[in-house]
């Protein structure tokens, strides 16, 4: 899981697992979150601390291939430890980014079944180009979708790669105008109803 919330000019982004979320700088993917591997040192000490071990293919007790998670209960169930130290823990990293509207564009968060077929800058440089072209974000994630499909045949690695479910949200930064970064408006009108324009 994935989250990002962004006030003024600050981005506060939490993970637990491998969605990920990552900002285009000036073309350049920036990761705002840690993906959560089994085999990371710290995770492999808490898995194999609570019990559980990692395979050779980096999977714990050789099911789920992330260490930490929202649900996946079967690998919570230590009545001896909090929920900071079981197998899978839902304990999120927190990264807290300041956003500069002449040089951040845009940011991507998005579910393993992207990441594990696109690096961060190959969907850096794959989105930007649609954004710039006036694309909707919408189709820019449909787009995105089909590319990292793979069917049977083309997938000559046969490793599942482009089978996975996928989830993505493009959030546009606006460089013009610093009240409106992050969909935030400051206009104010006499009436709740009134809109004004512009």
């Amino acid at each position: 899981a994935v989250v990002c919330l962004i006030h003024k000019d600050t981005v506060f982004v939490a993970n637990a697992g491998d969605s990920r979320a990552v900002l285009c700088r000036d073309g350049q993917a920036v990761d705002l979150s840690i993906d959560h591997k089994p085999d990371d040192e710290a995770e492999l000490k808490r898995i194999v601390g609570a019990g559980g071990e990692v395979t050779w293919e980096g999977r714990v007790n050789g099911g789920l291939n992330l260490s930490r998670a929202l649900g996946d209960h079967l690998y919570k169930k230590a009545a001896d430890l909090d929920a900071t130290q079981q197998m899978i823990t839902a304990l999120p990293d927190i990264k807290i980014e300041k956003i500069d509207p002449l040089h951040d564009e845009f940011i991507v968060l998005a579910c393993d079944g992207i990441w594990n077929s696109m690096s961060s800058q190959e969907v850096v440089d794959f989105v930007r180009p649609l954004i710039n072209n006036g694309d909707e974000l919408s189709t820019i994630c449909e787009k995105m979708f089909d590319k990292c499909l793979a069917p049977e045949m083309h997938n000559v690695l046969c490793d599942g790669s482009g089978s996975d479910n996928m989830t993505c949200i493009i959030v546009k930064l606006n460089k013009d105008n610093k009240e409106i970064i992050g969909g935030v408006t400051k206009r104010q009108s006499d009436s709740p109803l009134k809109e004004e324009a512009g």
